[in-house]
């Protein structure tokens, strides 16, 4: 079925467009092989049309029409040499929904790329699936437009196997099927065998690889070495893992001349940045093939890939852990390592995740050869060369570099745009450590005070870093300068346990190159001495309304701790939580009837105290005392049991006497309302005025309180006060 579909394209493509060249028309070897959920080769497809070029040799388009199904495009010619400035737009159609895109600029790289190339072009760059195309090159302000301008599209096919997860999030290169195993090399790939699909057997290779363009040394030395690294490697998705046809550049893998990589230089791909994560693989493949097939490469030009999901691809052959000579960085390239994020970052950074993988992946190249992501390198140019910035150097020029270069740093070229270069700071920091931004947010204990916390035993650091947690190999919490306790680089808190006393702790995070940094220090204090009640709870009556129902109270009481009180909890009648300088409450209890009152009270290690104390509020009535002059019975619902004494008589009296250790003398009250006096076990004690401008029921207005329970006599007598010598009383109240 794929064989007549693209044979009914072509004459389509050929019909529409006159001349159009058609590479690879077969059935890609995953379509061939069954599907079982195994990474197969996948091929892909290329075509070509050449551009029609106006007479003065200064603009050339190709106009709109109808193709068979492309993803990505580049325009190409015939000297890779040529350096071009025109301006180079395309445009491309929707193969779903029909909609033509904006206008896309075309970067012309000017920059060779491997040695042998048989064409120039720009970067190649992503539409997804599309069926039409429109280019325009625009060169009035620049030189004559370069021979052979041709455009070339590329279909990467399809393949069901997935990416692993992306090394920004994961630790274990082992854990995905697709992915290089840690512990594995890679071995080398020679030329393809006759197997089914066209797949090169893979057999390790020791041969002297062919130079690349811009290489220090024309004849650089091939090796199998695979240095171990400082640093943990991420994961990293094999060739086989996109989808790489290896029978198309079957030639053997060459080597950095001096075995090792002294710098890693960031690029972007120059694609569109609507890409999805599970289309990076067959935007690989496109890049690949483009590389290979349209310009005549060896093999696709980086080292390694990343897409904006943070996975890490396995770019050129020749083993992920091996000093692989690419062709990313003219002049460079046999002293350093490309890596490539999938996308355009002029105007806009690439995500977190994807900076995380770049910086995990820098840091494990780097470290193979014992070189710091943060520091500096002396580079050889092995071409004459001018930068971004302007400067220019010749063959043979001693450069010094960041360890960790943009590719604008080492050729004229905007890559890795603007925003990405902006973050290569960042980037470095991740990779060569510490971790950034180590704060102790707080420490839970059971309570703190200030900046102190305070436990009986353990406490739970609780921390926060800006740096990717993918760069912590391990957290370690301390105790008065000493690891306590550890947890995983995933964490962001961690329990120890402490002994009495005053502690200061911290949290050191390890960096995996090995560098630490270490938070500001916080107190704990660690004690088991529970509070006490150096007043115990008591009660007293007070002021306020007396009903059959409700006694008005005071409870009142003290705590104190050895460290520090946190709170005083009212636990039974009622439930109630009080602050640590809090000595008493409001309450009110049923008369006649027994009420405990507990409190408990914690310190702000967890400690707790408890104390109780149980009263019960006794009413007694007016006709229970024993009266002197003349008294009045009056009848009201007003009155506790509806009923009260009045007198206008001097001198008048009644007395109560009882046991127990507070008491309350219970009035009604008016405008009208004269004085009394109060005695106490026969001595007086105040002069009360029971006026008042509102009427006023069952209102203890005197109150008496004795620090322990006894017998005691309370007599009131009226004093006839001159125009309101009335004096009407309820009753007496007192605490059993």
């Amino acid at each position: 079925m794929r064989r007549r579909w693209w044979g009914a394209a072509a004459l389509t493509a050929a019909t529409v467009a006159g001349t159009l060249a058609v590479q690879g028309m077969t059935a890609s070897p995953s379509e061939r092989a069954a599907d079982d959920g195994k990474p197969h080769p996948v091929r892909s497809t290329t075509r070509a049309a050449e551009l029609t070029v106006a007479a003065d040799g200064t603009s050339a388009r190709l106009g709109r029409r109808d193709t068979a199904h492309f993803s990505l495009l580049g325009l190409t010619w015939s000297d890779p040499y040529a350096r071009v400035s025109a301006k180079i737009e395309a445009r491309a159609r929707d193969a779903k929904t029909g909609t033509w895109s904006n206008w896309l600029t075309l970067d012309a790289t000017n920059e060779p790329g491997d040695q042998g190339a048989t064409r120039g072009g720009t970067e190649p760059t992503w539409f997804g699936p599309s069926d039409g195309v429109e280019v325009r090159v625009d060169g009035k302000a620049s030189a004559r437009l370069p021979k052979g301008l041709r455009l070339d599209m590329v279909d990467p096919g399809t393949s069901s196997v997935s990416a692993v997860r992306p090394a920004a999030f994961a630790m274990d290169a082992t854990e995905s099927p697709t992915a290089i195993p840690a512990d594995s090399p890679t071995p080398v790939t020679a030329t393809p065998s006759a197997s089914a699909g066209g797949t090169p057997s893979p057999t390790p290779s020791t041969t002297t690889p062919t130079p690349t363009a811009g290489s220090a040394s024309a004849t650089p030395t091939a090796t199998t070495s695979a240095p171990a690294s400082a640093v943990p490697r991420p994961p990293i998705t094999s060739r086989a893992g996109w989808g790489a046809d290896e029978s198309i550049s079957p030639e053997a893998p060459a080597y950095l001349p001096g075995g090792k990589v002294k710098a890693v230089t960031v690029h972007h791909t120059v694609n569109s940045n609507d890409y999805t994560c599970d289309e990076a693989p067959a935007l690989i493949r496109g890049i690949y093939t483009y590389h290979v097939k349209s310009q005549g490469w060896k093999d696709i030009g980086y080292n390694f890939l990343v897409d904006k999901c943070g996975t890490i691809y396995e770019g050129r052959k020749g083993g992920v852990d091996r000093p692989v000579l690419g062709a990313h960085t003219y002049g460079f390239n046999s002293q350093t390592a490309g890596v490539s994020v999938l996308g355009t970052y002029t105007d806009t950074a690439p995500s977190t995740a994807a900076m995380t993988s770049v910086a995990r992946l820098a840091a494990w190249k780097l470290g193979q050869y014992g070189v710091d992501p943060d520091g500096t390198t002396t580079l050889t140019a092995g071409a004459d060369g001018t930068n971004y910035a302007g400067k220019s150097w010749t063959l043979g020029t001693q450069l010094t570099y960041p360890t960790i270069i943009g590719h604008r740093d080492a050729y004229n070229t905007e890559c890795p745009g603007t925003a990405f270069y902006a973050e290569l700071p960042t980037i470095r920091s991740w990779a060569a450590g510490p971790v950034t931004g180590l704060a102790l947010k707080s420490v839970t204990g059971s309570g703190t005070v200030g900046a102190t916390a305070y436990t009986t035993a353990s406490v739970t650091l609780n921390w926060s870093i800006t740096s990717p947690a993918a760069f912590v190999s391990t957290y370690e919490v301390l105790v008065d300068g000493k690891v306590a306790a550890t947890a995983a680089g995933t964490a962001g808190s961690a329990k120890v346990s402490l002994g009495a006393g005053s502690h200061q702790v911290a949290v050191r995070a390890v960096h995996q190159s090995g560098r630490t940094t270490t938070s500001a220090t916080a107190t704990v204090v660690a004690e088991t001495t529970a509070p006490t009640f150096s007043t115990k709870p008591n009660l007293a009556l007070r002021t306020g309304t007396v009903s059959t129902t409700a006694v008005p109270l005071t409870l009142k009481w003290k705590a104190t701790d050895s460290s520090a009180l946190r709170e005083v909890r009212l636990t039974a009648p009622a439930t109630a939580t009080y602050g640590p300088t809090t000595t008493s409450t409001l309450q009110s209890a049923k008369p006649g009837t027994a009420t405990t009152w507990s409190l408990k009270a914690y310190d702000q290690a967890g400690n707790t105290a408890t104390a109780s104390v149980s009263d019960t509020p006794v009413i007694l009535q007016e006709t229970s005392a024993t009266r002197s002059g003349t008294w009045t019975a009056k009848s009201s619902y007003s009155y506790l049991g509806g009923k009260s004494y009045t007198s206008k008589t001097k001198n008048a009296s009644l007395s109560w006497t009882f046991t127990g250790r507070s008491a309350a003398w219970v009035v009604s009250r008016a405008a009208t309302s004269g004085q009394a006096y109060v005695y106490v076990d026969g001595t007086k004690v105040a002069t009360v005025d029971l006026k008042s401008t509102t009427t006023m029921y069952r209102n203890a207005i005197w109150t008496k309180t004795w620090s322990s329970s006894a017998r005691h006599t309370v007599k009131i007598v009226v004093v006839a006060t001159s125009g309101r010598p009335t004096v009407t009383t309820d009753g007496l109240v007192y605490l059993k």
